[in-house]
């Protein structure tokens, strides 16, 4: 498997565990802790995807 799949693999994977837990915790914890943890979790997500757009683009192999 090439270096791209497997940085790609692994971004897929932390862009899941934290949409998973920013879940759990906005139906966890009291409400303004809860928009915090989840607004935070989608800025991650968004940078996640970002980078993986970019690899995709400019990564050679």
């Amino acid at each position: 498997m090439s270096r791209k799949k497997i940085i790609i693999r692994i971004l897929l994977i932390l862009i899941g565990l934290i949409a998973i837990v920013a879940v759990y915790f906005f139906f966890t914890m009291p409400q303004w802790k809860a928009f915090y943890l989840a607004s935070a979790g989608g800025v991650l997500i968004l940078n996640l995807a970002f980078a993986i757009f970019f690899i995709n683009r400019n990564f050679k192999d």
